[in-house]
């Protein structure tokens, strides 16, 4: 979960101070999140998915089983190939191709 926390957050251009402070924690705290040393309470973590506009389910997909996770879809099979790095660049091509259609 660290990994995909620390991925976000320097897509959305934070650093760890920047994080921290919108979630109003310290920034040991946050690193030990992001080098997996100390997991988020629930409360936390909501806040974390809300700052960082992403679904519970991205955050933790290392701990949660992605099978049956996009459907039994063509795209779905497709998806569950991927790594979790080419999901991430999968993720900003789509955001960027839905707002460039808006």
């Amino acid at each position: 979960m660290g990994d995909r926390i620390r991925e976000t957050r320097k897509k959305l251009n934070l650093t760890q101070e920047q994080l921290a402070e919108k979630l109003d924690i310290t920034l040991t705290y946050i690193s030990e999140i992001e080098r997996g040393l100390k997991m988020p309470s629930m409360a936390l973590f909501i806040k974390l998915v809300e700052t960082l506009d992403v679904s519970a389910d991205y955050l933790l997909r290392d701990t949660v089983s992605t099978r049956n996770l996009y459907g039994d879809s063509h795209i779905g099979r497709k998806l569950e190939r991927l790594t979790p790095k080419q999901r991430v660049a999968l993720e900003a091509l789509i955001d960027t191709y839905i707002e460039y259609l808006n």
